[in-house]
């Protein structure tokens, strides 16, 4: 069963930075797509960033481009947010996710498997 772990989240102030990352197991990590996704309270879950399997392409949501950077290193079967001046609007529980596919994308349904979200709380 594909495990998907995220780790790194917490609470920071505005302008702040953290990073993210995720490991993966019993995957084929260097085949997968990945992706980062995040829902806010009340809110319904949304894209942030997606990685082609080999790294090559990579795609941001417009909140989050230019601040976040995502990258994965396929050795370590681990994926990494990069996330710089942090914004109130950024707290959100944030996801990692696969897809059975080397081809990255921002459409949600098409990402098989899902971790159980990391918590990222911006502060004032």
């Amino acid at each position: 069963q594909v495990q998907l772990i995220e780790s790194g989240g917490g609470l920071v102030q505005a302008g702040g930075s953290l990073t993210l990352s995720c490991a993966a197991s019993r995957l084929a990590f260097s085949s997968s797509a990945m992706g980062w996704f995040r829902q806010a309270p009340g809110k319904e879950r949304e894209f942030v960033a997606s990685l082609s399997a080999s790294g090559d392409s990579t795609y941001y949501a417009d909140s989050v481009k230019g601040r976040f950077t995502s990258f994965r290193d396929n050795a370590k079967n681990t994926m990494y947010l990069q996330m710089n001046s942090l914004k109130l609007e950024d707290t959100a529980v944030y996801y990692c996710a696969a897809r059975n596919y080397p081809r990255a994308t921002s459409t949600l349904t098409s990402f098989a498997y899902w971790g159980q979200g990391t918590q990222v709380t911006v502060s004032s």
